[in-house]
């Protein structure tokens, strides 16, 4: 008989049923939602003429009160059920100039480090290249050295030139104290130190001894939008509070000194940066906050064997550590994307691009194998897309895929051209861009879809209750945002 672990990493089997049973939830989720449409319009239709007849025909006031009752329940609850969560303000590191790396400089470091062969110094001058980064990205100071300095302590100082200064920053935007803070959650995929990040954060501000503190490591460049999660379960439980959430990634832990080329992509588009976001349940906090929080949504394909192992940290054949990206990783995200789509457009994009998509899939699933799936217009119902700036093709081909033109797709690229790929925090870039170029209007609907390793897809989407006033002289776009956008970078494919 085979071993336990054997059968149970069986990759075949595994890939065949699993696969397959998520692609029939997702098409249950979606006939569900689309059939649960229909019979809500068909009862307040119902109920409609209903009321219509008795008006016209004199009946009874009790009857009218019972429909009125009725509609209430079943049409308006669940749009009134949800307790409201609040986006108060963010903030976004402008690292400081003595970290710009241009690409002569990051070339003849890597030159002189004496640990590439010619054939990756070469590799990564192609890379930065083609990958839509610009002059004037940031690495921190410990990989500016030769050779770069990955140890323990350098991590730790890295810590606090990327954290202190956006949180410092967002308490003094929103007048708060770090004692008002009652939940802490720091996102940080690849160093887990011991104390824990959030443990740094609450000895460096003195905050209070019963705040309720997580650090999530590991979920890569999703990572932001997974502590946004976190944070709205637990302001469903714990009310009149104020959450705050950290994403940031700590490069110096990352660097990889080997010659592996899947290995090498990480050293040439990662780059400095971070966020800090403050949440809050808190009524009152609803005049002063620039958005509520109206879906979420987070899927995965870790079940899968090719898409668990299509971005993966691992040692090469040397015994050195880097991060691999596969060539199966497109594919992955590409499905994991389609998911997200597909369960997201079932919950707020109206009935007739909801109709037309899940028609479609029916007809791929049972009539026409080869049939093209639909992608709903999103545009109908959301304004301004955040995008992931894993590069600019992957910019690009999401963009397509969504039907998005050259202006929805402006935030990323020029987040990636000015800042890098500064993995979970890259998200909050881009909406300070967005605001500082006076795009987002009071109503107006936001997008923030983030992929990470996994692979994972999470999704969250904001509703602008404010008018966005002066943001264009703050945060890290306030020194050259009348410079953007570059038009090579737009007319580059």
């Amino acid at each position: 008989m085979e071993p336990l672990s054997k059968l149970s990493h069986d990759p075949l089997p595994k890939a065949i049923t699993t696969t397959t049973t998520y692609h029939s939830g997702l098409f249950s989720k979606l006939l569900h939602s689309t059939l649960w449409e229909l019979v809500r319009f068909s009862v307040l239709l119902l109920v409609t003429s209903i009321q219509v007849l008795s008006l016209l025909h004199g009946w009874n006031p009790i009857f009218h009160l019972s429909l009125t009752c009725f509609f209430l329940v079943f049409i308006l609850k669940p749009l009134l059920s949800k307790p409201h969560v609040y986006l108060v303000d963010f903030s976004c590191l402008k690292p400081p100039n003595f970290c710009r790396v241009p690409f002569s400089s990051f070339l003849e470091h890597t030159s002189m480090i004496g640990s590439f062969d010619r054939e990756s110094i070469d590799f990564m001058a192609k890379i930065l290249a083609s990958s839509g980064l610009g002059e004037q990205t940031y690495l921190p100071p410990a990989l500016q050295y030769i050779p770069p300095m990955t140890d323990l302590q350098e991590s730790i100082k890295e810590v606090h030139m990327v954290l202190f200064p956006v949180m410092e920053d967002l308490l003094s935007k929103t007048r708060l104290s770090p004692r008002d803070i009652d939940i802490l959650i720091i996102n940080c995929s690849g160093f887990c130190p011991s104390p824990s990040l959030s443990s740094i954060i609450i000895n460096k501000y003195s905050m209070r001894d019963d705040i309720k503190s997580f650090n999530l490591s590991g979920m890569g460049c999703s990572a932001g939008i997974l502590g946004v999660h976190l944070a709205q379960n637990l302001l469903k439980v714990h009310k009149n509070t104020y959450a705050v959430v950290l994403s940031t990634e700590i490069l110096s832990t990352g660097w990889y000194p080997g010659n592996e080329r899947p290995k090498l992509l990480l050293n040439c588009v990662f780059r400095m940066g971070s966020a800090a976001i403050l949440l809050t349940n808190k009524e009152e906090a609803k005049k002063t906050s620039k958005y509520r929080l109206l879906h979420k949504l987070r899927i995965q394909r870790a079940f899968d064997d090719k898409a668990y192992r299509s971005a993966i940290r691992e040692e090469d054949s040397n015994g050195i550590t880097g991060f691999t990206l596969s060539r199966d990783i497109l594919q992955a995200a590409g499905e994991t994307l389609r998911s997200n789509i597909t369960i997201l457009g079932s919950s707020m994009l109206p009935f007739l691009e909801k109709f037309r998509h899940g028609v479609s899939i029916f007809r791929k699933r049972f009539i026409h194998k080869s049939a093209e799936v639909y992608v709903p217009e999103f545009k109908t119902v959301i304004q301004h897309f955040v995008l992931p700036t894993s590069g600019r093709s992957v910019i690009r081909e999401i963009g397509k895929g969504l039907k998005l033109g050259e202006g929805e797709m402006e935030a990323a690229l020029m987040t990636l051209q000015r800042f890098g790929n500064q993995s979970s925090s890259s998200l909050w870039y881009e909406l300070a861009y967005m605001e500082a170029k006076e795009r987002v209007k009071k109503g107006d609907k936001v997008w923030q879809l983030g992929m990470g390793s996994g692979p994972k897809c999470g999704t969250v989407v904001w509703e602008c209750i404010r008018p966005m006033v002066g943001e264009s002289t703050k945060g890290p776009w306030a020194d050259c945002i009348d410079k953007y956008p570059i038009l090579a970078v737009h007319q580059d494919n």
